[in-house]
């Protein structure tokens, strides 16, 4: 069976290992540009040893971001930026990934050691926009539902952004349709109650998620990978649910989607989810199962043993983390230790490493 340091090959791409780092927002940019410390924040876990590195969520368009401090890849400005850092993380043997967002009515509020809600224009808020008018909770600001002709415009800039991700150099895109962003209150019977061709049946909720997608993948070059984050459920009676994730996932798969990252919830502000460790693997496990295709499982993943358990019984093919790589970026070396599996070094780092470790 494959374990946690077994590579995998997605197209025209192998990873080193089955251990991803999980995109999470650092709400430290300036007008969408990287700076030091996304530098050193993704640079890190690349000396790390993860086999995949992805950045946050980069917002597709200046309104798609979840904050005034998101990373964005609206602009070919961005690309000069984030090409520093593919540089360094793919010289370190790991592979270099992309999530391509846009906040939806989720946008336009504060980073959270500031608090919680909208930011007024006065401190660079602006209006969001949604499948409709109906904001996500009390406090957060109401959103301009979307037109037909807005929604070309999304799927155009998600398309644009994909071109300008290869200019940069990244190995991996991930299409961001999770946790309430944009793509996911389209697909939400709760937060999208459209009554044209984007709303109504799921054959029309899951429409702008395709269109999307189809638009990446013919711009994104034909030998690299594309996945796709979705909430495999809202936790919510009457939401998405896992059926209609299965049955998007088998059409994302037949889009050219090599695949789907499975996480849950943030659609809905009163949803209660069950959070425990490993509380998400069972999604993974049961969409790779159903759909026939790749899965990501993550969610409090946090011990050698149990990530390499998710992918020696199948339940995954990669392990994504996320507060566990904020705790300790070498994490995968450690791991590596822990379950005695030969794993390559900097040399740099030689001297801490265990006996007759291989260098990169």
């Amino acid at each position: 069976m494959p374990h946690l340091f077994e590579p995998i090959t997605f197209r025209g791409l192998t990873l080193p290992n089955r251990i991803a780092v999980s995109p999470m927002c650092q709400y430290s940019s300036s007008e969408g540009f990287p700076n030091d410390w996304h530098f050193v924040h993704l640079a890190s876990r690349a000396v790390g040893g993860a086999g995949l590195v992805l950045t946050e969520a980069a917002a597709v368009t200046p309104e798609g971001r979840i904050s005034p401090d998101d990373l964005g890849i609206w602009s070919d400005a961005h690309i000069g930026a984030f090409s520093r850092i593919a540089r360094f993380v793919k010289g370190e043997g790991a592979a270099f990934g992309i999530q391509l967002a846009h906040a939806g009515r989720k946008a336009s509020t504060k980073r959270p050691w500031d608090g919680t809600g909208a930011v007024s224009p006065e401190d660079g808020g602006w209006q969001p926009v949604g499948p409709t008018a109906t904001p996500f909770a009390e406090n957060y600001p109401v959103p301009r539902a979307l037109s037909p002709d807005d929604i070309r415009g999304v799927v155009d800039a998600f398309r644009e952004a994909a071109f300008r991700a290869r200019k940069c150099g990244f190995d991996v895109v991930e299409v961001h349709a999770a946790h309430g962003y944009l793509l996911h209150e389209f697909l939400s019977p709760l937060s999208n109650t459209r009554t044209d061709d984007y709303g109504g049946s799921f054959e029309n909720r899951v429409r702008l998620c395709l269109e999307v997608v189809t638009a990446v993948r013919e711009v994104w070059p034909e030998d690299l990978p594309v996945f796709v984050r979705i909430s495999a459920t809202d936790w919510t009676d009457g939401g998405w649910d896992l059926d209609q994730s299965i049955e998007l996932a088998r059409r994302l798969q037949g889009l050219g989607v090599d695949l789907i990252d499975c996480s849950s919830g943030g659609n809905v502000s009163h949803a209660k989810v069950p959070v425990g460790p490993g509380y998400q693997v069972p999604f993974a496990e049961r969409i790779r199962e159903a759909a026939s295709v790749a899965t990501g499982a993550v969610g409090l993943i946090t011990s050698a043993p149990e990530a390499d358990a998710i992918i020696r019984g199948g339940q995954a093919d990669l392990v994504l983390l996320a507060r566990e790589m904020l705790r300790d970026p070498y994490w995968p070396l450690r791991a590596a230790r822990e379950l005695g599996q030969d794993m390559s070094w900097p040399a740099q780092y030689l001297r801490a490493a265990p006996p007759n470790s291989p260098t990169r």
